[in-house]
């Protein structure tokens, strides 16, 4: 009763929390909802025939290729590196354990565009990353596909760490100890007990590298070029329209990338309350 009357009395007004609501979903409407209506509007301003037209010319549907290319590429890469990164921050002790920590949220903090500055110096005709042999050699890394799919890595790798990371320290390494103290392997432990347990947050992470990876467009700008049909992704793709003063195609383009947001956010939801469910399962 005590406790009761204790929320109670914290409890906010009716009045104040009508007008937090009120604030949060005008927020909600100014800087999310009009801008996706307008940008729908001026879509399909033309018409459905006109909008299919601007998303499947010759070099809207390369950019798309190419933005799929770099997200399968990316996607996994840091898939790898972010289970193996969390897997160690979580589980063990080592010297230059929060340098390692403080390294992955480096992109975080670092412009993309400078990210994207940094591979043209490495990579670049006088790049001290072996720019020259590259070069000399037919190895063509700047303004390619290659080049792309590094800054794509770079600015994406701290997405699945930083998810699994609090998860797996949270979850402690009981589990494992025990499963090592029944005969189980490093491996055998890993897939049977600590990736079981941390899968709903893998895939959260999955989904935010992909969103991010496909959507870039800072350090993707600096190095690819700008060569239609070659090194444009999607993002890119909708700058040239837009600049060409062809408007409509740029809004059905960038309708894309809209569609691909509201895909994750729904995917976003769904794996919340997965993962809710999961815990709640384990609780009982």
């Amino acid at each position: 009763m005590i406790a009761s009357r204790g929320a109670s009395s914290i409890a906010e007004p009716v009045v104040v929390r009508w007008i937090l609501t009120l604030l949060a979903l005008g927020f909600l409407a100014v800087f999310l909802c009009m801008p996706l209506a307008v940008l729908v509007h001026e879509a399909l301003k033309k018409g459905i025939p006109a909008y299919l037209a601007a998303i499947t010319t010759d070099d809207t549907l390369a950019a798309i290729r190419l933005t799929l290319l770099a997200a399968a590429i990316a996607v996994p890469a840091n898939v790898v590196f972010g289970v193996a990164a969390a897997w160690a921050v979580a589980k063990f002790e080592f010297v230059g354990k929060s340098v390692l920590t403080t390294l992955i949220d480096l992109p975080f903090s670092v412009s993309p565009v400078i990210a994207g500055m940094v591979y043209v110096l490495m990579f670049g005709s006088s790049g001290w990353a072996g720019g020259p042999w590259l070069m000399d050699h037919g190895i063509k890394v700047l303004f390619a596909t290659p080049a792309i799919v590094l800054a794509t890595t770079f600015v994406t790798f701290p997405f699945v760490a930083r998810e699994l990371i609090p998860l797996m320290q949270e979850q402690g390494t009981e589990e494992e100890l025990a499963a090592i103290s029944l005969g189980a392997s490093g491996w055998q432990t890993f897939f049977r007990v600590t990736l079981p347990n941390v899968r709903w947050g893998l895939l959260y992470g999955v989904l935010l590298c992909n969103a991010r990876a496909m959507g870039e467009f800072g350090a993707v700008s600096v190095v690819s070029g700008h060569i239609r049909g070659k090194t444009n992704t999607v993002p890119l793709q909708v700058e040239v329209l837009f600049n060409d003063y062809n408007i409509s195609a740029s809004f059905a383009v960038a309708s894309l990338l809209a569609l691909l947001a509201v895909v994750t956010l729904v995917a976003k939801s769904v794996l919340d309350w997965q993962f809710a469910r999961s815990r709640r399962r384990a609780a009982h």
